[in-house]
């Protein structure tokens, strides 16, 4: 057994100092240092809760909730546990393995009886000389890693289709009550309009022109209820509850849609986000299995080891007598018509196309924060001048109005300022939306938005 003791130790040190295949290597990082956009640079930090800009206590609520009932997190969080219990699956191959073994026998002829025990612990090792074991585990690590960011990259595509669908949500309520307030008001207004027809005081061509815009007003309605509707179903869904009314909080037209964003984001940011780092972690799993590939065209060394007791007769345990025996064995590949060569090509080539997937990653990556930068700025620009719009639009309306009963213009001009009047409380309300959703995009192509190294 001592022998045996010092193979094992002799072994485990060949085990540690030998180990085939490609060590990983980071991806080298070449990039600006600030996006084209973002203005001088500036150092940041990532904010995994960056929706609190936002300051809506509702919305805080429902990202809370969301993050703790939804379908998506929850299987994300189970493929998780799977990837940590496989780390330490694949490391119990690096080990001996320790099984026993209790039988008895017995015969008889013509009244001559045979019986006989044993019981013995046995001892099984395969000793991975070339590193299969090693490389191994540092693909189950990598694996968790990738399984890890994954779940992150879950947590905050979750996130922001909470924000984007919530401010939807209260962006549909505010057009609705534009739409409803409109449509009561062309109702009054056409009731007006019928009485002044019958009166002979207006032509039926103005009757009719008032029709047709109480009747925009009326279908413009049951599209905004309906867009309220659909979106709070998708709401409940990714908090992970049927259906249901959503209790929203600040109304529209009082949320903060202008924030502050630092300028000189540095793209080193776009090496935090999970969905890149999945990737480098796939690129990290994928190369430690071409060590494993190697391995496997090298002959496996196994030693085996029992060390019991026996007895000649079940009845008499007093004949017991100390067993044991040890061995070992060597098995390897002679030729099977490159199979062998070719398992490790095929890894090369998962490896290879592992880093390509990483870099169009981080080239897609790229683009969303380039676009979430132009998005915030050119909207930015046209707010300034749909906020002019509409208040010329609205001011508009109410002067026709003026001008129509002093009868220095037709009915055809009032009902021209007031469809230009609600086009522009409608258009201003969605360029508001749009510009909230493209702050939300950009946390989300940063991997979850930023933070000043003083705040952090």
């Amino acid at each position: 057994m001592k022998k045996i003791l010092i193979i094992f130790i002799l072994s485990s040190t060949v085990l540690t100092a030998c180990k085939l295949g490609p060590d990983f290597q980071e991806p080298e990082y070449n990039a600006a240092k600030a996006y084209r956009f973002s203005g001088d640079e500036i150092r940041q930090l990532v904010n995994q809760q960056w929706w609190e800009v936002f300051d809506d206590p509702t919305l805080d609520s429902l990202i809370s909730k969301a993050l703790t009932n939804n379908q998506d997190v929850l299987m994300a969080a189970v493929r998780l546990e799977a990837a940590r219990t496989n780390i330490g699956y694949t490391k119990a191959d690096q080990l001996p393995s320790f099984k026993y073994g209790v039988g008895a026998n017995g015969s008889g002829l013509s009244g001559n009886n045979q019986s006989g025990f044993h019981a013995y612990p046995e001892l099984t090792w395969e000793i991975g000389f070339w590193g299969k074991y090693r490389r191994m585990n540092e693909a189950a690590q990598a694996d968790y890693l990738a399984t890890k960011y994954a779940a992150q990259t879950v947590e905050i595509s979750l996130v922001s289709a909470i924000a984007s669908t919530y401010y939807a949500i209260l962006a549909f309520k505010d057009q609705l009550y534009i739409a409803t307030n409109t449509l009561a008001s062309r109702d009054s207004g056409l009731i007006i309009m019928r009485d002044k027809y019958e009166g002979g005081l207006i032509s039926k061509m103005d009757m009719n022109q008032a029709q047709i815009q109480r009747d925009i007003a009326a279908t413009v309605v049951p599209n905004y209820k309906r867009a309220i509707a659909t979106n709070e179903n998708t709401l409940s869904i990714l908090l992970g509850q049927q259906p249901y009314d959503i209790i929203t909080g600040t109304p529209f037209h009082e949320q903060s849609y202008i924030l502050d964003i630092p300028k000189g984001i540095p793209s080193e940011l776009i090496e935090r986000r999970p969905d890149v780092q999945t990737q480098e972690a796939v690129l990290h799993s994928k190369t430690a299995k071409i060590g494993i590939a190697e391995a496997l065209r090298w002959p496996s060394f196994n030693l085996t080891g029992m060390l019991g007791t026996a007895s000649s007769d079940l009845t008499d345990f007093n004949t017991m007598g100390l067993t044991w025996s040890a061995g070992g064995n060597l098995l390897g590949p002679i030729f099977q018509f490159g199979k062998n060569k070719d398992r490790v090509t095929l890894a090369e080539k998962d490896a290879e196309l592992a880093y390509l997937q990483y870099e169009q990653s981080a080239l897609n990556a790229f683009r969303e924060v380039e676009d979430a930068l132009i998005k915030i700025s050119s909207y930015k620009e046209e707010l300034v001048a749909q906020e002019s719009r509409t208040n010329a639009a609205v001011e508009s309306e109410e002067l026709a109005f003026i001008r129509y009963n002093e009868g220095s213009t037709t009915y055809l001009e009032v009902l021209e300022q007031q469809r230009q009047a609600f086009s522009a409380q409608l258009d201003i309300l969605t360029n508001r939306l749009n510009l909230i959703n493209s702050y939300i995009l950009l946390y989300k192509a940063l991997g979850g938005g930023w933070n000043t190294n003083e705040n952090q």
